[in-house]
């Protein structure tokens, strides 16, 4: 069964799909790029590593004070005390321990310098809210001020979307293509769930032949290739509110 929406099916972002799914279309738009660029070009996935609040793992590390006592000290304590039941029992509490997350993003390279000339990111879920989404804002702002361009894909609707000037437009998805030589101007592509992914072309260095991204082709072929048709429930609602304009017939046939 292909992709019962036109666009961006809502219901990949449930955190129980998203993380697979971020990293497949990540690597099959490597692999759709790769033909295109070469040979001046290399496509480089790599990650990002960063730390965040929230964990409630258990680690297992050195006290900050060390109380010692010698057997004998012990036992004299012991039969010198009489140590009574206590009378406040202990609860079960999770303290907060710092987090790693790994994200995957795309570089576009020139061979002949190894400079990094695009950067493709895929927006994730901690990327738009609390300490990921600063640490996400730094990195986006450095590239902003380089000389690399960058290609931001949001395609989840959970979330504050990220800053842009001069634009307040609502939309449910966006691409942000900055191209370096003309910022701060970018183009913004608003879709929504009845749109189709908009493609766009790819920024490189001046003069060559910029490929057009066929982002809505990845999400369809990806979607039949991976099986999620097996796996999604679509007699359940999608993650957050949709209002009855948003969700269309063939949506709402599915539930």
């Amino acid at each position: 069964m292909p992709n019962p929406f036109p666009g961006m099916n809502p219901y990949l972002e449930q955190p129980e799909y998203w993380s697979d799914f971020h990293n497949q279309l990540l690597a099959a738009l490597a692999r759709a790029l790769i033909p295109k660029l070469l040979p001046k070009y290399r496509v480089v996935t790599d990650k990002w590593v960063y730390k965040i609040a929230g964990s409630t793992k258990i680690a297992i590390g050195r006290p900050d004070v060390t109380v010692q006592q010698s057997r004998d000290a012990s036992v004299a304590m012991a039969t010198a005390v009489a140590v009574s039941e206590p009378s406040v029992q202990p609860i079960k509490v999770a303290v907060p321990l710092r987090e790693e997350v790994r994200q995957s993003y795309i570089e576009v390279k020139d061979v002949a310098t190894k400079e990094v000339v695009t950067a493709i990111e895929v927006i994730s879920p901690a990327n738009k809210r609390g300490e990921g989404r600063l640490k996400y804002e730094a990195k986006r702002q450095q590239i902003l001020e380089s000389m690399t361009h960058l290609v931001e894909i949001d395609l989840l609707r959970d979330g504050e979307p990220l800053p842009v000037s001069n634009s307040s437009n609502p939309s449910h998805y966006r691409i942000l293509v900055s191209r370096s030589n003309t910022r701060p101007t970018a183009d913004l592509y608003l879709f929504n769930l009845s749109d189709r992914i908009p493609s766009f072309p790819l920024p490189l260095l001046p003069g060559d032949t910029e490929p057009m991204v066929e982002l809505q082709t990845l999400v369809d072929q990806l979607y039949d290739q991976l099986g999620y048709e097996y796996f999604i429930d679509y007699s359940t609602s999608p993650p957050l509110p949709w209002s009855e304009d948003d969700v269309a017939s063939w949506a709402r046939d599915r539930r």
